[in-house]
Formats: C-alpha cells, structure tokens, sequence
C-alpha cells in the first residue's frame, strides 16, 4: 500500500453503497487500504458490495439504514464507534430521482406530483443533510473526518426536465460549502467537506431516458452527448481519481469545493 492515495486502515462509510456509482467507489476506496462500510436500504443489498470487497481481499462491513431516520443513523453510528473506535471518511451517495417530480416532453409544471417531488428532494438533500449531522459528531470528536457529497451536473445548470432534481442537487452544492466552513471554523483544519459532480452516467435511473431498449442514443441522450465535448457518457471508474484525491490527504487543505466529473459538460456552451 505504497500509493500516494493510500487510505490504509482508515474507516469509511458510505450511504447508498449498493448503487451502481456507490458500490464502484466502496471497492475503490478498499483497493487503497480503507475499511469500507456499505449503508444499504436492504441489508441484502450491503452485503452484495460487501462480498465483492471480500473478493479482492479488502475489508468491508453492512449496515441496513434509511438515510431519512435519525434514530437509524444513529444506531449506525454507534455500531461503527463500538465496532472501529472511529470514522474517517462519510460518502454521501444516496439519492435519486422519481418520474412524478419530473415534467416530460407533453406536460407543463402544473402537472409535477407534489408528493413525488417531495420525496426527491428529501432523498437528496435531507438524505445528505442527516448523515452529515450524525456522523460529524464524530468527527467534531476526533478533530478529524472527511465528507464527500454527490452532486450534479444539474447543479450548476438547471436541466429541462428533471425539475425536483436539479433543485435538491443545487441544494446540495450550497450545504458542501456551508458545512465546510462549520466544521473547519468549529473543529479545527482536520475536517473537510467536499462535494463530486458527475456528467452524465448510465444507470437504472435513467436508462431509458438516455438509449432506446436497442442501445442507441434517444433525442435527450443526443442533446447530452451533444454538449459534452468528450462526446460520451461517463463510466463509474471516471470518478476514480477525483475520489481518491477527495480522500486522501493529498487534498488536506481542500474544502468547500465541488469537483466536476463530466467531461467538459459543465464547461461546454454554443
């Protein structure tokens, strides 16, 4: 574990572990040496990650845990304090989107579900928010810790569309840096908050949104690719590196920032 990201023996946890970017970047992180637990809805869904961790001879534990029940989150992190005597490294990457809190190409923003749209926004940013407040605690403790939020590139630039989204990934981007500067100006330098916004990835999610069931690219993918200068979708191991520096000490005065994952996404215009 010579690595200049080498990350061994630090504890780590991750909310939403079990997704497709989240399970991508709990082997990462295991691969540098970090003892990685999963936070799953589903217990069954943690322990997947979990074994594929085991399989490269990393070092993982799961949790079940809803990121909207304080009282859950708590339990976790008293189990992770009872179990290790610490927490490191906090990755916020559960989230996600629902049909009713978007508005499609034939409807108009009178026809938004309030529910769904609730439900989004609580998912994102409350969802971020919790684990924030719960696990910090250790931190303030330690004087030490690290927290990485998943943003968006809807962030930045509101897409067409996907309204409840976009606002709870702004949201997002706007908590990173107000807690950056909570933690660090309360506690002390050892704690940084940060934040990664991926492009555009493929995921259950958004599949359909993005390619017809043959593979090929729909209207909306078209626009995407379209104004991405890379001229393609991104893959889970592109957030590899920006993790890694995120996570490790070669970021130690890096805080409040959010670090664009999009290939040239954010940066492209006409």
């Amino acid at each position: 574990m010579d690595s200049i990201f080498n990350l061994k023996g630090k504890v780590a946890l991750i909310t939403g572990g079990g997704g497709v970017l989240g399970s991508n970047m709990a082997m990462v992180l295991a691969k540098q040496g970090a003892i990685v637990g999963i936070v799953g809805f589903t217990i069954e869904e943690a322990n997947r990650t979990v074994e594929n961790i085991e399989k490269i001879g990393g070092q993982g534990y799961a949790v079940q845990g809803n990121v909207l029940d304080k009282e859950n989150l708590e339990k976790i992190r008293d189990y992770v304090l009872e179990k290790y005597g610490r927490l490191d490294l906090l990755i916020n990457a559960a989230g996600g989107n629902m049909p009713g809190a978007t508005i499609g190409p034939d409807q108009a923003i009178y026809d938004l579900k309030t529910e769904d749209l609730r439900k989004v926004l609580d998912l994102n940013i409350v969802g971020t928010v919790l684990p924030s407040q719960v696990f910090s605690e250790i931190f303030a403790k330690q004087k030490s810790g690290n927290i990485i939020n998943i943003s968006s590139a809807s962030a930045k630039r509101p897409l067409t569309r996907v309204v409840g989204y976009s606002a709870s990934k702004a949201a997002i981007d706007n908590f990173t840096q107000w807690m950056a500067v909570e933690l660090a100006s309360k506690y002390g330098e050892g704690i940084r908050v940060n934040a990664i916004a991926p492009g555009f990835f493929i995921g259950e999610q958004n599949r359909a949104l993005l390619l017809t069931p043959e593979g090929e690219l729909t209207p909306r993918g078209m626009k995407i690719i379209d104004h991405t200068p890379m001229g393609r979708f991104g893959v889970p191991e592109d957030l590899d590196g920006a993790l890694l520096f995120l996570a490790s000490d070669l970021s130690k005065f890096v805080t409040g920032t959010v670090v664009n994952v999009d290939g040239g996404f954010a940066a492209s215009s006409i």
